[in-house]
This record gives C-alpha cells, sequence and structure tokens, in this order.
C-alpha cells in the first residue's frame, strides 16, 4: 500500500520559486492517531509548497472532526476543527524546527499528524457560558435552576475577608 502525503520534491528543489498544490482527503487509520478524540472520518487536506533556496516551505490547512464531552456539564461534543499549517522542509535541517527531506521526498503525514492532534481541546466547552452541575445536589444547571442554597464560607478565611477594600488596588 502506497504511503499517503509522500510528495516527491526533486521538481520543487531544481529551481527555487518552483511551487505545488496539494488537495486531498486522507483516511484516519493513515495517521495512526491513537487518540479516542478524533472522529473515523477522511482528513482534508490542502497544502501549497513552495521552493526555496533554504528548502521548501509548506503552508495549507487540514480539516479534521473531534468529538469529546463539555467539561462542565458533559454534553457530547462532535465538531470540524481546521488547523493552519505552515512549516519548512530543508535537506540536512539547517533549522532545528524543520522537518527533514528524505531522499528527495517529503512526508507530510507527521506534519498534519501533530498540528491536529495539538489542535483538539482539551477541556472543551459546549458554549462559554455553560453553568454545568449545581455542586450540592447535581442539577444540571443548563436544563433547570435549583432550590440550593450557596454555601456558607469557611470561618478559617474569615481573617482575609476582613482585608477586603483595606489596599487600594483590591476591586469590589
Amino acid at each position: 500500500m502506497a504511503k499517503p502525503l509522500i510528495v516527491n520534491a526533486v521538481e520543487l528543489l531544481r529551481r527555487p520559486g518552483t511551487t505545488k498544490d496539494i488537495d486531498v482527503a486522507v483516511a484516519i487509520i493513515d495517521f495512526e492517531f491513537d487518540d479516542a478524540r478524533i472522529v473515523d472520518t477522511p482528513i482534508d487536506i490542502s497544502v501549497h509548497l513552495e521552493s526555496l533556496s533554504t528548502g521548501i516551505h509548506v503552508s495549507g490547512t487540514a480539516f479534521a472532526t473531534w468529538a469529546g464531552a463539555c467539561r462542565r456539564c458533559l454534553a457530547p461534543l462532535v465538531e470540524r476543527m481546521g488547523v493552519d499549517l505552515d512549516e519548512m522542509y530543508q535537506k540536512g535541517t539547517h533549522d532545528p524546527d524543520a522537518y527533514e527531506i528524505e531522499n528527495d521526498q517529503i512526508n507530510l503525514l507527521p506534519m498534519v499528524r501533530e498540528g491536529l492532534l495539538l489542535a483538539v481541546p482539551l477541556s472543551p466547552l459546549c458554549r462559554e457560558d455553560c453553568p454545568g452541575f449545581c455542586p450540592q445536589c447535581g442539577t444540571d444547571l443548563s436544563e433547570s435552576d435549583c432550590d440550593c442554597e450557596s454555601v456558607a464560607p469557611d470561618p478559617r478565611w474569615s481573617a482575609l475577608e476582613n482585608l477586603k477594600g483595606v489596599f487600594p488596588d483590591d476591586a469590589p
């Protein structure tokens, strides 16, 4: 089976200024994510490669679908995310952040894989103002209100409460 996202760079390396555009959908199995948050849908990739005197500049976008649960109310979430790609490929990598061109070929798969994994939210929210659950009774506050009273503050902190407003930089 041929490896996806391996680009022959011979033509690009011959003359600076040469460009190549790639638009492809790649199966998720080819990325070997080992991350349950990435949904099993094709990953759409659109990149522009441009040959420079120092290497090959790759820019573009990748789109994938992720799934998770809201960190406050545990509502299931499934969203499509886009990731901007902007990397450099070099022979002999003079730049420590650049990817290496091996055997006159560019492997775009690790770059796309890293970009997508870094873009998946670690603690997603269904919406910014999600109230979550009541800490006393467990009622989902986005669906209904509860009659719980707020918990009285810990008396050990009362000495600090007395300092409120004493200092000029305190906010009321």
